[in-house]
């Protein structure tokens, strides 16, 4: 597997390829990668010819206080796994590469970022829109497939592609959970061995909220109820636990096609979201 680190490199050969007729699929990581990447390789590999993926920290997505210093870094190891996975090119692009002296611009897309997440991590997701624009400019891929469990991010990278008339087709990837139903996240590392098995009741009370309201009970009382769960297994914060449009993120009062129920908490020091259809 090639690695590149210039936009110009991924460019040509991203064109080389499709000048071939060959379907390029993109997937954008920030390394420290899981059995949930590698899916998402293989995702891609199902309507492409060509995977490449991207490892870039970037820092505009991180608030003051989060862990950009801390966060993990191997990319030998993440070539390797991507290697196995049948990825074909790693762009592996420097800060100041992706963020030249004199780099002024952002991209945000109105309204999403603002919502969920967004109220906990102000700015969060206009440096996560504004990388993405940039990686996704410059591979010029068929199709670029990102996880589902960061659903608000997928939704504001499905905005912005259209809107922007970027030219590559976004697709969601299913969650990849563990074999005790955590979801994957390279933040599970953080988690003590005691915090890994009390953050279990955070896709816990998603399911059960998941089957109380398929039931037809009161939205309320079963967000309150999830809530009360996880506070009760040791989660340090609930940030929020909503049904919502899948498409805008809206809340709702009663489930419709496409919501989901969306929770954010923080166990010990960390902060995990999972999310479940209705």
């Amino acid at each position: 597997m090639a690695i590149v680190r210039t936009p110009a490199a991924l460019t040509a050969a991203v064109a080389a390829w499709q000048r071939d007729g060959l379907r390029v699929a993109f997937v954008p990581t920030m390394g420290a990668l899981h059995a949930g990447h590698l899916a998402l390789v293989t995702e891609g590999l199902r309507h492409a010819d060509r995977v490449v993926a991207s490892i870039f920290v970037n820092p505009k997505q991180f608030g003051p206080a989060e862990d950009l210093d801390r966060y993990p870094r191997d990319e030998a190891g993440d070539a390797a796994k991507l290697v196995g996975a049948g990825c074909t090119l790693l762009y592996a692009p420097s800060v100041e590469t992706m963020y030249p002296p004199g780099f002024a611009s952002f991209v945000r897309v109105a309204g999403l970022p603002d919502l969920l997440c967004g109220r906990v991590r102000p700015g969060h997701f206009d440096g996560v829109a504004t990388v993405v624009s940039k990686l996704l400019a410059a591979a010029r891929a068929d199709v670029a497939v990102f996880g589902e469990k960061d659903w608000q991010q997928l939704a504001i990278i499905r905005r912005m592609a259209a809107d922007l008339d970027l030219g590559t087709q976004i697709i969601g990837a299913g969650i990849v959970r563990d074999s005790d139903g955590l979801a994957l996240s390279s933040r599970n590392l953080y988690l003590t061995p005691d915090e890994r098995q009390r953050a279990l009741a955070l896709p816990r009370a998603l399911a059960t909220a998941q089957a109380t309201l398929r039931t037809g009970e009161p939205v309320a009382a079963t967000l309150a109820a999830a809530s009360t769960a996880l506070a009760a297994a040791g989660f340090a914060r609930v940030d929020y636990v909503e049904l919502v449009d899948g498409e805008t993120l809206g809340a709702l009062d009663a489930p419709v096609p496409g919501a989901r129920i969306m929770a954010a908490a923080v166990m010990g020091t960390t902060r995990l979201i999972d999310n479940l259809a209705i």
